[in-house]
């Protein structure tokens, strides 16, 4: 609890860390239970992928309403609602009797999910400084780390043991419990960083209620007063903001199409939803067929290769926290677009590790090429979250995430797709490696070979995102310099 800075931080880190849990355990069940749908349903790699495309796809449609709810109304128990529906949409997935029903509780799932992003971006603005953003995010995408190895790890053993129905039952449940703890003990927070929580706060309901009364005082501090240390580093530097995205009205009061439109027109923010979404593309298709390529490509058992994923899992939870702390330092000694060099680097250096770890035909040494590619990957995301905090008015940041995410989903749900298709086609066509060990399982070699050229076809969105990601470095100090100036406007 020190290490976060007490016992009320942590409950709210742990706590949004488990909801994002829940959407990375959703994604990585799909690709743990792979084969034995595959071998159950009587379907290829195009058809898994898909049942993870459209509940991204759905997912997509639904958070650009949700981001402007986000902005507007309280977040904790829409979250809490939104939880309880995905779990019910996890049980109807359990029990589908065919694929077509499968495909049909996807959507379900997907409708749901959307309220995950932009809410849990917009509480954390509002709960933690600028300076500790880093970290913070750090530690509550560690939970979406965690939650995707208990989809790989957990769901496929139980799908390999028991079904693959048994494990989305598993799937659900904690959902429950997550939504009614997270209603009963995280309360709103004020917009615009009136609550933010201080080092060694333990009463959350006492601290909260204490920022409340200091915002009624007539003498408080206006909101719009930004004490962000991004902010304050590009005022040192003389950064003058651009005049023209200086926003000098309420953005509450924005409609959704001029709120998104305007958060779009910020070159960094593009920049960056470009960026993170080429990354999460290149993600998403590893996370969906993972198990079934270190099963084909390395004959591998269930067993040896769910340790692999546990490994790579333990390596992206590493980088993602170590990010999060060295992009603070870095801002704190005055490196102000270290929240975008680091990112860049991470990308580009994942996809330089990842090529021989990929082409390895022995899972020694090329699985620490793999760990090391998997750290880099998760390393990039803490730096992009908060920077994307500093380029935008509080009063948008759930608007300004629903964009992100939208884009995201779309690059993660093609993902899957253009993974799987692709393979397919590969494996029609290229030679089969022949067997080098003894458990091949239900992954034929021609399967295998297919996702082995895939993925180094697909390593290339890596090398896009970070040059992307490099040329956001020029815009974003005038960028968090408007920001700053909207914030001393009054506008939160």
């Amino acid at each position: 609890m020190q290490a976060v800075g007490g016992p009320a931080r942590a409950r709210v880190i742990l706590l949004f860390g488990a909801v994002l849990a829940l959407n990375g355990a959703d994604t990585a069940t799909v690709g743990a239970v792979a084969p034995q749908l595959e071998h159950a349903l009587h379907i290829g790699n195009t058809k898994v992928g898909l049942l993870s495309s459209v509940a991204l796809l759905i997912g997509a449609v639904f958070v650009l309403p949700v981001g402007l709810l986000v902005d507007r109304f309280k977040r904790i128990p829409m979250l809490s609602v939104s939880i309880v529906l995905w779990s019910l949409a996890s049980l109807l997935s359990a029990f589908a009797g065919s694929y077509g029903h499968l495909l049909l509780t996807r959507l379900a799932l997907g409708a749901v999910t959307a309220t995950a992003g932009p809410a849990i971006a917009s509480l954390t603005g509002d709960y933690f400084p600028a300076a500790e953003r880093g970290r913070v995010y750090a530690y509550i995408l560690g939970g979406e780390i965690g939650g995707t190895a208990a989809g790989f790890i957990v769901s496929g053993t139980v799908a390999s043991v028991i079904s693959w129905r048994a494990a989305f039952v598993l799937l659900a449940l904690p959902g429950f419990f997550l939504a009614r703890t997270l209603w009963r003990t995280v309360p709103e927070p004020l917009r615009g960083g009136q609550s933010r929580l201080d080092p060694g706060v333990i009463d959350l309901d006492k601290a909260l209620a204490e920022a409340r009364s200091r915002a009624e005082q007539p003498e408080a501090e206006p909101a719009g007063k930004s004490d962000e240390l991004a902010h304050e580093a590009v005022r040192e530097r003389g950064v003058r903001p651009d005049p023209r995205l200086v926003l000098r009205e309420d953005p509450q009061r924005m409609g959704l199409v001029t709120a998104i439109r305007y958060t779009l027109t910020i070159p960094t923010n593009a920049l960056l939803i470009i960026g993170s979404a080429l990354g999460y593309f290149f993600f998403s298709g590893l996370q969906t067929f993972a198990l079934l390529f270190v099963r084909g490509h390395y004959h591998a058992d269930q067993a040896t290769a769910e340790l692999v994923l546990a490994m790579l899992v333990v390596g992206a939870l590493i980088g993602t926290l170590i990010s999060g702390r060295l992009t603070d330092a870095l801002l704190k000694a005055g490196v102000l677009e270290a929240r975008i060099y680091v990112p860049a680097v991470c990308y580009v250096g994942a996809a330089v590790l990842l090529i021989p770890g990929l082409v390895g035909s022995t899972l020694t040494p090329a699985l620490w090429f793999d760990v090391a590619g998997a750290a880099l990957i998760s390393a990039a995301n803490p730096g992009l979250d908060a920077a994307r905090l500093d380029i935008m008015p509080a009063g948008l940041w759930g608007r300004a995430e629903s964009a992100r995410t939208f884009l995201r989903s779309l690059a993660q749900a093609l993902a899957p797709l253009a993974f799987g298709g692709l393979a397919d086609a590969i494996a029609g066509i290229a030679p089969a490696q022949a067997p080098v060990g003894t458990h091949p399982g239900l992954v034929s070699p021609s399967t295998a070979r297919g996702l082995e050229i895939s993925f180094l076809i697909m390593v290339s969105a890596l090398v896009a995102a970070g040059v992307f990601l490099f040329r956001a470095r020029t815009s974003y100090p005038r960028d968090v310099a408007t920001a700053a100036a909207s914030q001393e406007q009054g506008v939160t």
